[in-house]
């Protein structure tokens, strides 16, 4: 069952499922807060560009920060055309262990060209949330930092025997822009 406002709501409030948790659509630039059916979340101000200007390869068991430059406390950034970009999160998440986050694009960003790859937040797994931003297009696409930039759905189930917790996920409790990482 997906979950509306007011049952994100009382898991918010109950639960920190969401910290901050903002109780309604600010639409002030790129809106982000509470929606009827899901959560637009924001992007921080640090920002890793992916980049092949040393040539590096990106592989998720041996990954280089060769691969990206580091971009810190602007307002924003240009993500080059056919390119990627991580971010994270300002806010922080307590997933209950019988509600699933699903990650999608904002409607504003994705007519402009650019892209959220879906990312899953599972139940039982707590963290700052690494965004993805794919551009998909031939001309850079502008990122704002402290600004709406994703939306999440959330989806609540039977108590699963395992949860990411339990399994000890190796992206449990992450915090700022965590890399690739093999177990």
């Amino acid at each position: 069952m997906i979950l509306n406002d007011k049952q994100i709501k009382k898991l918010a409030e109950e639960q920190e499922m969401i910290s901050p948790f903002v109780g309604e659509s600010i639409s002030k630039g790129i809106s982000h807060g509470l929606n009827s059916f899901g959560y637009d979340l924001r992007c921080g101000s640090e920002f890793k560009i992916f980049t092949n200007i040393k040539g590096a390869t990106a592989d998720p068991k041996n990954f280089s920060e060769d691969n990206f430059i580091t971009v810190k406390d602007e307002g924003s950034i240009l993500i080059p055309p056919n390119s990627f970009a991580l971010a994270s999160s300002l806010e922080y998440f307590k997933m209950p262990r019988n509600v699933t986050g699903l990650v999608t694009a904002k409607s504003t960003y994705a007519r402009c060209g650019l892209g959220v790859p879906p990312t899953v937040l599972e139940g039982g797994w707590n963290g700052v949330l690494v965004l993805e931003f794919s551009n998909h297009t031939s001309n850079s696409v502008r990122l704002y930092a402290n600004s709406g930039a994703a939306q999440i759905l959330f989806f609540q189930g039977e108590q699963p025997e395992v949860s990411y917790a339990d399994r000890n996920g190796k992206y449990q409790n992450q915090t700022g822009i965590t890399l690739a990482k093999s177990k």
